[in-house]
């Protein structure tokens, strides 16, 4: 009997459950997830899967790991600070792919050299600049590099890399060996993203193997990819970038395994995100475009899915626009009043009753900010330090934002993820209408009184009492996890602009069943699997609203944590073959352009190189019982009625089983 661990760590819940010989789960268990030590939520989901299922720890065969840190750090803008090095571009390209966004401020050094399509060098490498700017930039967490052309010739990247970990020591993140594809600026925006996640990477998974080892787990530990395919924790920290998407895509994993659905649209709801996905054949499609996430497209194999912000610990926010009014919700993610005052009842109660007390609704009323502790806090302003030091615990967030300029510099901590800010989400309004009872309930309660005494457009209350207040917000969580489906569905359907056509009068009209002179009807015709530990409390209304089945299965609520180690390791690994002149096929790879008289040398020579790389990768993952495919794309054309090679792209795909301990 080989019993398995899986492992996701969310937003809100850390999930853990233990599966028998691949086929049933015999014990699942939640545990808040602790941002500031992983290890303690890790632990307590952990310890309680064991208990519940009277198994010893070192009877664990395998442990695997999912989690969506990577994607709600995207999503909400966080991560370390970085330097990018921008070899042989023009500035004007930092605008290019969304990069100049993703580095947010943070340094980058354009810098001379660079390579051409063809691999040959365009201009020295200006390695001199280099150092100096590394001595003026010394306050970053890790380094980003990306040069011009450097999927058909690494060499100035590699030289770079090395200067930088002898002057520095501090992570290195090369874009080809992130990606095999051209495209400079979004292999550019990659590696900052890889770079800006390696250090909640490297805690995550080095707090996540102590805490394992400290239970008594001596399995090796696995981590999910943001395709589903199983890496090893050493591979994850590398390359951190490829777990954007890993919980959802544990989801699907999940959701398959679940439902033995063939077709059918998974849509998992969590504290910080809901995610779309589609299972075709039994697979989760994989995006060609590659995984897109917190508005940026990456150059990342993942699952084809749509992320958005929206999860049950969504932001609740007002609209004033109108006579009407109402709410919307994210996408940025807070702590719930109702648990956070688990934490700190007295300060949180205290500064509740005040406000209600009070004549006039306050702007931050019921809104509490709190430190996260182990967080290096580096490259704060004067400002930004000054409100750091004041926030020494849990305060109500009114006490510490002293003018206006405060907020920018709080918005810049919670990006930096060194606070948390806390206020009300659709987690209280289910509270509210005792949907759920899991944290302070009188909390929601005053928080959502103190909400629904703001005004609208026609000088009335938002609400006239809390439940009525709890009830638009959980309408407004129905409405828009629709128009995330209907976008996801009209996306794969081939339409152009699907979010503004999910909005359309005519889609929404259809959606109610409009029948006046014109009858509409609108919805998906596909059946939705519902995950997440909320989901049967949200989603029956969904399923009503867009006329569909909706698949509740029993262990929706830890889909991640099931996935997360019932999937396979996959290493895929690409490369090219171009042709530089007639009867010249040139083989790019790390150690550079290697030159054959014929096209299938060539190729016979780039398949054996990358077979050898993936093979090893997916051993060096744990994995057994390897099988190992090959696919050519090769382009060519017609020139004076000869056909003539262009270039040949080549991928490599080693597969199988993680290794069970003994």
């Amino acid at each position: 009997m080989a019993l398995l661990l899986g492992v996701d760590t969310g937003g809100t819940y850390t999930d853990a459950v233990l599966i028998r010989d691949e086929r049933e789960v015999i014990a699942s268990a939640k545990s808040l997830t602790t941002r500031q030590d992983l290890a303690i939520g890790i632990g307590g989901a952990v310890r309680a899967v064991l208990a519940e299922a009277g198994v010893a720890a070192h009877e664990i065969a395998l442990a695997s790991l999912s989690t969506t840190l990577a994607t709600n750090a995207l999503v909400e803008g966080q991560g370390g600070r970085v330097g990018l090095v921008y070899i042989g571009f023009d500035a004007r390209d930092l605008t290019a792919q969304g990069l100049a966004d993703a580095l947010a401020g943070d340094p980058a050094l354009v810098l001379a050299g660079g390579h051409s399509h063809a691999g040959t060098e365009v201009a020295p490498l200006d390695l001199p600049a280099l150092a100096a700017w590394l001595d003026a930039h010394a306050d970053v967490s890790a380094y980003a590099v990306a040069a011009q052309f450097a999927t058909r010739n690494p060499a100035h990247e590699l030289a770079a890399s090395a200067l930088i970990t002898a002057a520095t020591g501090r992570p290195v993140s090369l874009s080809h060996h992130l990606s095999a594809r051209l495209n400079g600026p979004k292999r550019a925006l990659t590696a900052v993203l890889n770079a800006r996640l390696i250090g909640l990477t490297h805690r995550l998974i080095g707090r996540a193997e102590e805490i394992l080892a400290q239970i008594g787990v001596t399995a090796p530990l696995m981590v999910v990819r943001g395709d589903g395919a199983l890496i090893s924790a050493a591979q994850a920290r590398e390359r951190p970038i490829e777990t954007i998407l890993s919980g959802p895509a544990a989801s699907i994993v999940g959701a398959r395994w679940l439902t033995g659905a063939d077709t059918a649209m998974v849509s998992d709801i969590g504290g910080t995100t809901t995610d779309v996905a589609l299972l075709r054949g039994g697979r989760p499609a994989i995006d060609p475009q590659g995984a897109r996430v917190g508005g940026w497209r990456t150059m990342v194999e993942a699952v084809a899915m749509r992320t958005t912000g929206l999860g049950g610990d969504s932001e609740v926010q007002m609209v004033a626009d109108g006579l009407a009014g109402g709410v919307t919700l994210g996408p940025r993610r807070v702590v719930p009043v109702s648990l956070v005052a688990l934490d700190a009842p007295d300060v949180v109660h205290g500064a509740l009753d005040a406000a209600l007390r009070a004549a006039v609704p306050g702007e931050h009323d019921a809104r509490f900010v709190r430190p996260v502790a182990g967080v290096a806090a580096q490259g704060l302003n004067a400002r930004e330090a000054a409100l750091l030091a004041r926030i020494d615990r849990l305060r109500p967030l009114a006490e510490v934002l002293t003018t206006r300029l405060d907020q920018a510099a709080l918005s810049r901590l919670v990006a930096r993820g060194l606070v948390q800010v806390a206020g009300v989400t659709p987690s209280d309004a289910s509270h509210v209408l005792g949907r759920v009872d899991a944290w302070d309930a009188a909390a929601a309660d005053k928080a959502l009184r103190l909400f629904m005494r703001r005004r609208i457009g026609s000088g009335e209350v938002l609400a006239r009492d809390p439940q009525a207040m709890a009830q638009m917000i959980i309408d407004r969580l129905t409405h828009q996890t629709c128009q995330a489906l209907l976008e996801a569905a009209l996306a794969e359907d081939g339409f152009d602009a699907p979010e503004a056509l999910a909005a359309h009068p005519l889609m929404q009209g259809g959606l109610g069943g409009h029948a006046g002179l014109t009858r509409l009807q609108t919805g998906l015709a596909v059946d939705v699997v519902g995950l997440g530990a909320s989901a049967p409390s949200y989603y029956p209304a969904v399923g009503a609203r867009l006329g569909c089945r909706m698949i509740l299965p029993d262990h929706a609520g830890v889909a991640n944590a099931i996935g997360a180690v019932v999937g396979r390791v996959t290493m895929r690994r690409a490369g090219t073959v171009t042709s530089p002149s007639e009867g010249r096929f040139r083989v790019h790879l790390d150690a550079g352009p290697e030159d054959f008289a014929a096209s299938e040398a060539a190729m016979a020579r780039l398949e054996q190189v990358l077979r050898d790389a993936a093979e090893t990768a997916a051993r060096a993952a744990g994995a057994d019982d390897l099988r190992t495919t090959a696919t050519r794309d090769i382009r060519k054309a017609m020139v004076e009625n000869r056909e003539v090679f262009l270039e040949a792209h080549i991928t490599v795909e080693a597969s199988g089983r993680p290794r069970i301990a003994d």
